[in-house]
């Protein structure tokens, strides 16, 4: 039993018991130096085999690999977050760029249970134009950025009903000015509702006219000047987690 890169390593490390085997992640690199001590093995062809997270995807020029495996690659398709099929693109783009730097080709395997969808087709094809033009045509349809703005409003509160009820408030005020194509979604706990034991519930105002959006939710948010440090306030949102 188990998942991740510990059971990946085993796996690895029981069908091809020869092979010199490093994991990266987490747990093995807090010590200082550590990432910089197998790289230093990976130029020095110390390593087989390198298993690790998505850090081992970023920046690192390895000439000598030949084979990547993608294990789990669509995991971020599941994610409540409008630019999941963005990240995923992006990492499978690099990951599969670092196999065949060196003199000789390489090759990258992607396990996943959505071999259709756009971004890991476009992702597999390394057709950049191609995710372009299917992500944009996403967003036009869903009306998500840059098509329209997106204002993630993200309540905090001792317990989920206190949140609740604040964000409830606050997206009542924003409808209540509601004009045009503005847009109020929610409210709902977040993917991540909990943090450091404050409970977190949010809800989204969509349209095309952001003064409009900025002054109703100045509005609603300058009613509750009382709670204003349990709001968090972020437009066209890198992450809506």
């Amino acid at each position: 039993s188990g998942f991740g890169t510990e059971r990946v390593e085993a796996d690895i490390r029981a069908l091809l018991p020869a092979a010199r085997v490093t994991r990266v992640d987490r747990d093995t690199v807090r010590r200082r130096g550590a990432i910089a001590g197998v790289l230093s093995q990976m130029a020095a062809r110390e390593i087989d085999v390198l298993v690790g997270t998505q850090m081992i995807a970023k920046g690192h020029d390895f000439p000598e690999v030949t084979l990547v495996g993608v294990v789990s690659a669509d995991v971020g398709l599941g994610m409540p977050d409008f630019r999941a099929g963005e990240r995923t693109f992006q990492l499978l783009t690099q990951v599969s760029g670092r196999a065949g730097r060196g003199t000789r080709p390489g090759i990258a395997l992607v396990q996943t249970l959505y071999p259709e969808h756009y971004s890991i087709q476009h992702a597999v094809d390394q057709d950049y134009g191609g995710f372009f033009e299917s992500e944009m045509t996403f967003r036009r349809a869903m009306r998500y950025p840059p098509v329209a703005s997106l204002i993630n409003v993200i309540v905090r509160g001792p317990s989920e009903g206190e949140a609740m009820d604040l964000a409830a408030d606050l997206a009542t005020r924003v409808r209540q000015k509601q004009s045009g194509d503005l847009r109020v979604l929610g409210p709902a706990p977040a993917p991540l509702s909990r943090i450091k034991g404050e409970h977190r519930v949010q809800f989204f105002v969509k349209g095309t006219a952001r003064g409009r959006m900025r002054e109703a939710l100045t509005a609603a948010v300058d009613a509750r000047a009382d709670a204003r440090r349990r709001i968090s306030i972020d437009v066209d949102p890198l992450s809506v987690l």
